[in-house]
């Protein structure tokens, strides 16, 4: 929390009643400005404080998700309470763009703010240059989200160093025990067996190749864009004793032989790859298999909504720079098109928005922590992206989706059995 509002003298209209005919009047919200305007309960369990007039400039310039966040992220904008519960409150705002109509309504009365306090927006975000989806580009995209701090992710993402969607066995299962069962879940699907090859694409922290090389007896290889996830791996492997079997390598998958696995995991990957790249990067997955292996993708995806199609601003500029999120519908027909025999797919939507809550707790009780190792404005990136993306989960703006593929035999044989759990293993 940041200090006392500040106060400026105006005769303009309230701000809380300005913002309260935009972001609606929930029972859960209370706004709180500046100029010493209030709207909504007393007694609701959150308020938006708006601390500063400069908030009001970000609002105009950016009206929606962006500006909100940028006044966040500056503490000009501050939550007392819980954040989750105030964004529940506004997700109509938070989730999509203001109306186009009461954009127009608040930038009227808001213009005044905007002339006088308009500011750049913060250096926190990402501005990749170069081709789109060019390695290179791919690679600063890549390092802004990843290359932050070994230490703070594991401040958030806790022992299994894992930020991908995990798999909750049970209501009650710990984050760990969710982690560990998704590594399990892939590997079923994968019906990995000792001796076999493993691709681990976009491998993070290296948490599917150590899974797959302890559990299973796997030679698994994992690669990623980021050099700091690749040091930290490595060197958690040889601590584990796994060098024999696991190594994660600071590669693009691009660079890999062809014909040289048993089986693909891909985990949280496709989201950077671009719309107009999925087609070549499953003809790439497909061609580093050797007939009969199997490709697991894991991947956020959007709903067939069209007003939904667009990556929201505030994630854009300030968590996946260049990320693009499809329906599971593309990501089918691109595997299918790509030559893989689709058997499996399913959504675990619910299970992203469980994982989330999970790491917004553990950067909560790490916060003054991961402040001192990060700074305020990129823990509060965090802590605002992932109360929203938990809310984006459970309302359906974002999905979840495992499939499953087979590079089939020259005989057209899949090697299956003729029915497994979820008709797929």
């Amino acid at each position: 929390m940041t200090g006392v509002l500040e106060r400026r003298d105006t005769t303009t209209e309230p701000v809380a009643g300005i913002l309260s005919r935009v972001i609606g009047r929930a029972p859960e919200l209370r706004i709180e400005a500046f100029d010493g305007s209030r709207s909504g309960p007393d007694d609701a369990p959150v308020a938006l404080q708006v601390r500063s007039p400069r908030a009001l400039a970000r609002l105009v310039s950016a009206p929606g998700s962006l500006g909100l966040a940028r006044a966040y992220v500056t503490e000009e904008i501050d939550v007392r309470g819980d954040l989750y519960t105030a964004l529940r409150a506004m997700a109509e705002v938070t989730l999509h763009s203001i109306p186009r109509r009461d954009q127009l309504w608040l930038a009227r009365r808001l213009l005044p703010y905007w002339r006088e306090h308009r500011m750049p927006p913060p250096d926190l975000e990402a501005r990749p240059r170069g081709l789109l989806h060019s390695k290179r580009r791919d690679s600063q995209a890549i390092s802004h989200h990843y290359d932050v701090s070994n230490r703070f992710y594991e401040f958030v993402l806790g022992e299994s160093m894992t930020y991908t969607c995990a798999a909750y066995p049970h209501a009650d299962a710990t984050l760990e025990e969710a982690q560990a069962n998704k590594y399990a879940l892939v590997a079923a699907k994968l019906d990995l067996e000792p001796g076999m090859r493993l691709l681990d694409v976009g491998c993070g922290w290296g948490g599917m190749v150590r899974h797959a090389a302890a559990e299973h007896g796997v030679k698994a290889l994992g690669v990623t864009l980021s050099r700091e996830q690749a040091a930290w791996a490595q060197a958690e492997i040889e601590r584990q004793g796994l060098g024999g079997l696991a190594e994660v390598r600071h590669l693009d998958y691009r660079d890999l032989p062809d014909g040289a696995f048993d089986a693909v995991s891909s985990i949280g990957l496709t989201e950077h790859i671009g719309k107009a790249n999925i087609d070549a990067y499953f003809r790439a997955m497909q061609a580093k298999l050797r007939p009969g292996g199997r490709m697991l993708n894991h991947c956020i995806t959007q709903p067939h909504k069209p007003d939904h199609r667009n990556t929201d601003p505030f994630i854009h500029r300030y968590v996946f720079p260049d990320g693009e999120l499809e329906p599971v519908g593309t990501l089918v027909t691109a595997m299918n098109e790509a030559g893989f025999e689709i058997r499996h797919a399913e959504n675990l939507r619910e299970h992203y928005a469980l994982t989330l809550r999970d790491w917004g707790a553990n950067l909560e009780r790490n916060w003054t922590d991961a402040v001192a190792e990060v700074g305020i404005g990129r823990a509060r990136v965090w802590r605002l992206y992932m109360a929203a993306c938990r809310l984006g989960f459970e309302l359906n703006n974002i999905q979840l989706h495992q499939v499953l593929g087979v590079k089939l035999h020259a005989d057209g044989t899949a090697g299956f059995p003729l029915r497994g759990e979820h008709g797929a293993y």
